[in-house]
């Protein structure tokens, strides 16, 4: 529960149709189970207590009569369990039969839910013997007991605040104007939905789509409970078919016709009150005639073990990977291409340096100038080895302009370094940052002088993580015309090369992959500060710690606005086979330093396209002040 994390549960019990006082076991034991294995909502399918398909049964007395009985039991056995149960039972009203969802928690009928949109149409009927919910609240008696009965209310949680959660019935989904619109709009964080959705071909795609688009517009958690195989096969077969969505993503789902009864899926309800924060197009609606109903749960850490992913920034599946990353290269190559056009550009510098970034760069400047239909000499890639080129680097930045045909020109720029180290009066032998700026800010005056001379622009290298950390020369390889990697973290760079390069071979471009996968075998380096017997000693992973914790640190800092202690949590969870607790905490502190104290450089950004949901663009998703303090974000 802390942090946001709740754990929660759909259920498909095995019933007999029209024998509720038979089915309270099934009921009562999936509850039991959920309890124990640390849920704090269940959710099971529509009519679960009778069964969805007892048809004219429910016009019987004694069906709806047993039916009560069997809700009785349910509720006498949730005494002393601290979990919001709902369960499908049909209950008479003012003279009306209507199709209800109980909620119950520790001995007690919370509130009876009505179903609003009742389906009258191909295989469904149930006008034949359910009311549509009356628009208002009101009491029902039931059980002995006179509770809450009507759509507008939501069960709030006093041990956790974030839990409000509300309920909608099957058909109520589907509809265009669903009651949970309504009831996230006056704050209900997570919808329980009790459905029986028949089973025919291609329709789980179809039920699987509703239910994370409905989490996703209603920035909620959704759970979605569907009847199961046991219900009657007289002309529809049901699959048990349920799903737990959050904000958009299936977080556990039963598949159609599994074997288990239960499913589990937590999720962080924090994340989805940072959206509604943010979205100020997400509505609120008048939530005067809601009734508030209280509930507790037993308070339990809750394990993320299963849901703390150590790559957040890189998709999941291999088809998926190659779909986001071929979409990145187009939003690359399309935003360079129109500001090429607009810039009347001739053509294009870009410093290459033989590493990663420029490699990416590069590859999204000739797509780019493939797009506009033009030759590609008019991409000049520019080398200039200084103090800590090795000539792995220089060698590799030579292949590539060659393999793609772009321009080259390599410049060194070592005398024109000491030149500026007597003109400033520095010691070449003090190795200090104006030692290593002063290599970055003249390769940044060469290919700016180049640019200006013949009209081009220089096109940006420099990633999204060292935007983070601030890795970057200020005015040096912080600066350029367009920055076409400004939004990419370097986790991501390091796929996208990978992507390409397998591209590359399966074209028949084996020389060109070859290069992009040295490239990759490459450490990451600034190249700096001098080499050591030829090879690079200046490793940026040594100096600042790993990018797979860094990119991890800025997904969860800048995307969700987490607190230090709680990315911590979520960084062991995801890391703790890989790094210790120490190391965990060293870098986080590090980055959370300077993540703060390098705002300066990002509120000097040159422009560049944004490709996925974390951007630092000052124009755009992150505006944040230069002289911010942030002492109270170290662990």
């Amino acid at each position: 529960m802390k942090h946001g994390f709740i754990k929660l549960a759909s259920a498909v019990p095995e019933i007999l149709v029209a024998a509720p006082t038979k089915n309270v076991s099934s009921i009562t034991e999936l509850i039991d189970q959920a309890y124990e294995a640390g849920a704090s909502v269940v959710v099971f399918p529509e009519l679960s207590i009778t069964g969805y398909t007892a048809a004219d049964l429910f016009m019987t007395d004694s069906l709806i009569i047993n039916a009560e009985r069997a809700l009785t039991e349910i509720v006498e056995h949730t005494k002393g369990k601290k979990i919001l149960s709902f369960v499908g039972v049909p209950v008479k009203n003012n003279g009306k039969l209507y199709n209800c969802a109980a909620a119950i928690s520790d001995g007690e009928i919370l509130g009876v839910v009505p179903k609003t949109n009742i389906p009258n149409y191909s295989e469904f009927y149930e006008m034949r013997y359910f009311a549509p919910a009356p628009k208002c609240n009101s009491t029902v008696k039931l059980c002995g007991k006179a509770v809450p009965f009507g759509t507008k209310m939501i069960f709030e949680c006093d041990e956790m605040p974030s839990l409000k959660v509300a309920c909608e019935i099957s058909e109520d989904m589907w509809a265009a104007n669903s009651p949970s619109i309504a009831h996230t709009s006056a704050g209900a964080t997570v919808i329980a939905n009790l459905a029986a959705s028949s089973e025919i071909v291609s329709k789980e795609d179809y039920r699987r789509m509703l239910v994370s688009s409905a989490s996703a517009k209603q920035v909620c958690a959704y759970i979605y409970a569907d009847a199961g195989e046991s219900e009657s096969t007289t002309d529809l077969v049901f699959s048990g078919h349920s799903i737990i969505a959050s904000n958009g993503r299936i977080t556990a789902e039963k598949l159609p016709f599994d074997d288990e009864k239960l499913v589990f899926g937590t999720v962080d309800l924090f994340h989805n009150e940072h959206d509604r924060l943010k979205m100020n197009t997400w509505g609120t609606s008048d939530v005067s005639e809601y009734l508030r109903i209280p509930f507790s749960i037993d308070v339990r850490e809750v394990d993320i073990r299963d849901i703390a992913d150590p790559a957040p920034f890189i998709p999941k599946g291999e088809e998926e990977r190659k779909k986001v990353f071929a979409r990145i290269l187009d939003i690359q190559a399309k935003g360079l291409s129109k500001r090429i056009k607009a810039a009347y550009a001739k053509g294009c510098v870009i410093a290459l340096s033989g590493g990663l970034d420029s490699t990416l760069a590069l590859i999204a400047a000739v797509r780019a100038i493939d797009l506009l239909g033009r030759d590609r000499s008019e991409i000049l890639s520019v080398t200039m080895p200084c103090f800590g080129t090795t000539g792995r680097t220089r060698s590799n930045a030579e292949k590539l302009a060659a393999e793609f045909g772009t321009s080259f020109r390599c410049i060194d720029i070592k005398e024109a370094v000491d030149l500026h180290f007597r003109d400033i009066g520095h010691d070449p032998d003090d190795l200090s940052v104006v030692y290593e700026n002063s290599q970055a800010r003249e390769r940044t005056q060469i290919i700016m002088d180049i640019a200006n001379a013949d009209g081009s622009l220089v096109i940006g290298t420099g990633d999204l993580s060292e935007l983070a950390l601030g890795w970057a020369t200020y005015n040096g390889d912080h600066m350029s015309n367009y920055g076409v990697n400004g939004s990419i973290p370097k986790t991501l760079v390091r796929h996208i090369v990978s992507y390409y390069a397998d591209c590359c071979d399966a074209e028949g471009k084996h020389s060109l992959a070859e290069v992009l996968r040295d490239i990759l075998a490459t450490p990451v380096s600034p190249e700096l500060l001098p080499a050591k017997d030829g090879e690079i000693s200046q490793k940026t992973e040594d100096i600042v710690g790993p990018y797979d914790l860094h990119d991890f640190f800025l997904y969860h800092f800048v995307r969700w606005g987490e607190t230090p202690d709680k990315i911590f949590r979520e960084a062991k969870a995801a890391f703790g086979d890989r790094f210790d607790d120490e190391t965990i905490k060293k870098w986080l502190n590090t980055f959370m330093r300077r993540f703060y104290s390098q705002q300066f450089k990002r509120s000097a950004l040159p422009d560049g396209p944004k490709v996925g949901t974390v951007s630092l663009s000052p124009r755009g998703d992150w505006k944040m002040p230069s002289d911010a303090c942030g002492w109270e974000m170290q662990i």
